[in-house]
C-alpha cells in the first residue's frame, strides 16, 4: 500500500509538471529589496509572492504558468527606476508586482504609465493617489491609522508623539495623525523623523522620556524602528522602569518579522494596526501559515507584508484567467468579478479606485513574537484612500463616548474581540 502510494503520488508530480510545461507562460516581475535597510520586509514581499506563484502553476485551474523575473533592487530608488524600465521595455512583461516603500512607487509610475504596464502594489500605504496602472492590495489609510488613532485616543490618551523615516509615508500618516488627534482636542507634542538608514535614536527617546506622551506613533522603517524599540524598552527602564502599558508605542508597519530582530523584551506591549496577524483564526490562514514555513523554515512567521504580496499575485492570476489575456485593461475589467479567500478573509478590488476590500485588525505584541487581537472589523471595509467619507465630527463623537468603532461613519466598523 505504502509503495503504491508513492508512486501515485510520483505520477500525479509529473503530470502537474507536464500540464505547467505544456502551459503558456506568463512572464511576471517581482521587484522587492531583500538587502539594504528594510531587507527583512522586501524578503517577507518576496517569499509571499513567490508563495502564490508556486500555487498557481502547481493548480490545474489556469491555463497558463507564471514565470518569475524577480529582481533586487537593494532600496536604492536608481535601481527601481532602472530594473522596471527594462522589464516593461522588452514588450514582454505587462504585470510587475513590486515595491515596499512609497518613494519607490513614486519612483516606477511614469514608467508603468508610459509603457502601459500594470503595477501590483503590495504594501499599506498613505493614501491620497489613485492611479490606472496601479493595483493597491496593501491597506490604504482607512483600513490602518483610521482605527488605530481612534483606539489609541480612547484608551490612552489625547498627547501624541510622532516620529517617522523622513519620506513620504511618514510625512502623510503623521499629517493624518495630526488632523485627527486635533479634531479630538489633543494635541502632537513633537514630529521627528529620521533617515531610512539611520539607527540614532537616543535624542527622540532622550525628549520622549522628558515630555511623557499619551502614545508615541511610529512610522519608522527597517533598521531605523529596530533601533528605536530597542533604545525606547531602554530608556524606559532607566526612568523608574515603565512598563510597556506605559507611553505604549503604535504603528501601522510593525509586523511579526520585525519583532524577532529586536529583544524579546522590547519586542511586547506594542500596538500595531494591520488588516493582517498570523494569529487569525481561519481554515485560509492556516494553510497559508503551514505552507509558508513549509517552504521557507519552521522558523518563519508570517506577515501583512507577505500576504499582501501573497493575495497580489493570486488576484493577479484569477483576473489574467478571466481575461483569457494579459492585457492590463482586460485584467482590470475582470478583476470586478474577481474575489479571493485569503489569509485575513474576502478581499476584492474596488473598482472606484483600484485598491482592496480589507478587514482591518489591532494587535498587541505579546511574549511569543506575535500579536494577540484586540480589535477587529466585523468584515472586509471598503477603501477609501482619500479619506473623503471620513466624518471627523462623528469620529470625535464616538472617541469622546468610549465607543468608538461602531458607527459606520468611521469607516472601520470595528467590534471588540473577545
Amino acid at each position: 500500500m505504502g509503495v503504491w502510494n508513492l508512486l501515485s503520488e510520483r505520477i500525479i508530480i509529473m503530470a502537474r509538471a507536464s500540464l505547467t510545461n505544456s502551459r503558456r507562460k506568463l512572464p511576471v516581475g517581482v521587484v522587492f529589496s531583500t538587502t539594504g535597510p528594510y531587507r527583512t520586509i522586501g524578503r517577507e514581499l518576496l517569499d509571499g509572492a513567490m508563495l502564490a506563484i508556486s500555487e498557481v502553476n502547481k493548480s490545474g485551474k489556469f491555463d497558463f504558468s507564471l514565470n518569475a523575473i524577480a529582481r533586487n533592487p537593494g532600496g536604492e530608488l536608481a535601481e527601481y527606476r532602472k530594473i522596471c524600465e527594462g522589464l516593461l521595455a522588452s514588450g514582454e512583461v505587462r504585470h510587475v508586482v513590486g515595491c515596499y516603500t512609497s518613494s519607490s512607487r513614486k519612483e516606477v509610475i511614469p514608467i508603468f504609465e508610459k509603457r502601459d504596464g500594470l503595477l501590483w502594489y503590495p504594501s499599506h500605504y498613505e493614501g491620497f493617489e489613485s492611479c490606472n496602472n496601479v493595483v493597491y492590495t496593501g491597506a490604504a489609510p482607512n483600513q490602518h491609522i483610521v482605527p488605530l488613532t481612534g483606539y489609541m485616543l480612547q484608551t490612552y490618551g489625547d498627547r501624541a508623539y510622532c516620529i517617522g523615516s523622513n519620506y513620504i509615508w511618514a510625512w502623510e500618516n503623521n499629517r493624518i495623525m495630526r488632523e485627527i488627534v486635533r479634531g479630538c482636542g489633543g494635541t502632537v507634542l513633537a514630529e521627528k523623523y529620521l533617515s531610512v538608514d539611520s539607527i540614532d535614536a537616543d535624542h527622540v527617546v532622550q525628549e520622549i522620556m522628558t515630555l511623557r506622551p499619551s502614545f508615541v506613533f511610529s512610522s519608522l522603517i527597517g533598521v531605523s524602528s529596530y533601533a528605536f524599540m530597542e533604545r525606547f524598552y531602554q530608556a524606559k527602564k532607566e526612568h523608574g522602569r515603565l512598563a510597556s502599558a506605559e507611553i505604549p508605542m503604535c504603528s501601522s508597519t510593525l509586523s511579526e518579522p520585525e519583532l524577532f530582530k529586536i529583544s524579546p523584551a522590547s519586542a511586547i506591549g506594542h500596538i500595531a494596526s494591520s488588516v493582517y496577524f498570523q494569529s487569525r483564526k481561519s481554515a485560509a490562514n492556516e494553510k497559508f501559515v503551514n505552507d509558508y514555513t513549509a517552504g521557507y523554515g519552521p522558523g518563519r512567521v508570517t506577515s501583512a507584508d507577505a500576504e499582501a504580496a501573497y493575495n497580489a499575485i493570486h488576484l493577479m492570476a484569477n483576473a489574467v484567467q478571466k481575461a483569457g489575456s494579459a492585457d492590463i485593461e482586460a485584467v482590470k475589467a475582470a478583476l470586478a468579478t474577481v474575489e479571493i479567500e485569503a489569509p485575513q478573509g474576502k478581499v476584492w478590488v474596488d473598482q472606484d479606485n483600484n485598491h482592496c476590500f480589507l478587514t482591518p485588525s489591532l494587535g498587541m505584541s505579546n511574549s511569543e513574537g506575535g500579536f494577540d487581537i484586540v480589535w477587529s472589523a466585523e468584515g472586509p471595509v471598503k477603501p477609501d484612500p482619500y479619506l473623503v467619507n471620513f466624518d471627523a465630527r462623528e469620529f470625535r463623537k464616538d472617541v469622546s463616548r468610549k465607543n468608538w468603532g461602531t458607527n459606520a461613519a468611521d469607516g472601520a466598523h470595528l467590534r471588540v474581540v473577545k
